[in-house]
């Protein structure tokens, strides 16, 4: 009895496993219906690739850029990100509204301005050289006594500078006595013989004014009739011996310079102004001179010369600027500052100098398109001032310019860009069958 007991208990078990395994089968669906289904999705569609740097460049078909990465394939459900009247969609930068508050944002309008731009060049005070004179003999002889015996001691016009000896002096007195004095005695005589001696008068009266005898010292000679045994040398003009070489009792050769006079009362300034900006400086224009000596002064002046030649070493070119110098004030080897203002009278598009971006090569400027969305544009830049800058194509007024962290938002999508380049190949997608979860059925029973 009990044996029978057992063997219908083991019976009532088989078959609610049965139909337990069978419910569960119908309940499931086969594995080839799951990868079928699977199969079915809706695969994306590759608009095109970009760079992964986030450069201005796409293609058609998977590439590589120059350093191996490749290129970022942009899809159709990436649309709604871009506005439709964009351009270059695949040059946009998309940016959480929380992460651009974190970085910082800022942006500007380009704007129509005419630029007013101060040209600073750094100069030195130099005496007018039209100013300077030399003295210099024009014979040999020996100096007896210095009436100037100082660098830098101020002189007046025909003040005595120096006295001289010279034998050659002495003879041409001679010379100009004798012949004077033939001219008077041959008065009476024939006309050949006073035409003689009025030729070599002439020519000793000549000789001595070639060597800078004066004109009042001449007639004191052929009013005495006595030779002078030293001949004085005056100051052509007022100023300053800025340099004297002459020396009590030394010997001079003829064109040796033994002093030199400047005129201060009028000075140069000489500025050496940048090579980008000297297409801007024009003779004529009025300049403001500062000197560090007298910081309450300002100087006033017109540029008088652009010089023709560029110093290679500070790539440089020197401008003259000529200045009244009344009191002395201005004396030379002083530094100067020189400020030009330059100035256009048409108003040209204009962004901040803080929203351009040199990579060295190209200049771009990040433009806000959206919320969160911007823009890279390469620009060609115009003449610039201090703050602004001149844009003559890639912005248009009225665009908004990012001003203040837009090397973050660079950097942040170049970033991005890089790390998406390294993940699997460009227009490589997932499949869809091969990623969906494969069921296993259970082993079928031994007994069926």
């Amino acid at each position: 009895m009990n044996s029978k007991t057992s063997l219908a208990v083991i019976s009532a078990l088989g078959i609610a496993a049965g139909a337990g395994y069978w419910g569960g089968q119908r309940s499931q669906p086969p594995v080839a219906a799951v990868a079928s289904s699977a199969s079915q999705a809706p695969a994306k569609k590759i608009l095109f690739y970009r760079n992964p740097m986030g450069l201005a460049d796409t293609s058609p078909v998977p590439k590589k850029d120059a350093m191996g990465m490749e290129y970022v394939a942009v899809f159709d459900s990436d649309k709604d990100e871009v506005p439709a009247d964009s351009p270059k969609p695949a040059n946009q930068i998309k940016i959480s509204t929380e992460k651009v508050q974190k970085l910082g944002v800022r942006t500007e309008l380009a704007s129509l301005r005419s630029l007013d731009r101060t040209v600073r060049a750094a100069g030195r005070i130099e005496p007018d050289e039209r100013r300077t004179y030399t003295i210099s003999p024009k014979f040999e002889g020996y100096i007896e006594r210095l009436h100037i015996n100082a660098t830098g001691q101020p002189v007046a016009k025909g003040q005595p500078l120096f006295e001289v000896y010279s034998p050659e002096l002495v003879s041409a007195q001679r010379e100009y006595n004798i012949a004077t004095q033939g001219v008077r005695s041959l008065k009476d005589a024939g006309s050949e013989a006073h035409a003689g001696m009025q030729q070599l008068a002439e020519a000793s009266l000549l000789r001595l004014k070639n060597w800078d005898v004066s004109d009042a010292q001449v007639t004191a000679l052929g009013e005495s009739g006595e030779t002078k045994h030293t001949l004085t040398f005056r100051s052509p003009v007022n100023g300053i011996v800025t340099e004297k070489k002459a020396l009590q009792g030394m010997r001079f050769m003829p064109g040796e310079a033994l002093y030199q006079i400047a005129d201060l009362s009028a000075v140069w300034v000489v500025a050496d102004v940048f090579e980008q900006d000297i297409g801007l400086v024009k003779v004529g224009a009025v300049a403001t001179v500062k000197i560090n000596a007298y910081p309450d002064k300002v100087f006033k002046g017109a540029i008088s010369y652009v010089y023709p030649m560029l110093k290679a070493e500070t790539r440089t070119i020197p401008v003259r600027v000529e200045l009244a110098n009344p009191g002395l004030l201005l004396k030379p080897g002083m530094f100067a500052e020189l400020e030009l203002s330059v100035g256009a009278n048409i108003k040209v598009v204009t962004v901040p100098i803080s929203a351009m971006i040199d990579s060295g090569t190209r200049r771009i400027v990040l433009v806000q398109v959206g919320e969160g969305r911007f823009e890279p544009r390469e620009v060609t830049l115009g003449a610039r001032t201090d703050s602004y800058v001149a844009v003559t194509q890639g912005v248009k007024e009225g665009e908004s310019v990012v001003v203040a962290a837009n090397f973050l938002i660079d950097a942040e999508s170049n970033l991005r860009a890089a790390i998406s380049g390294f993940g699997q190949p460009a227009g490589v997608q997932p499949d869809v069958a091969a990623t969906a979860p494969v069921v296993v059925a259970p082993a079928a029973h031994a007994g069926h």
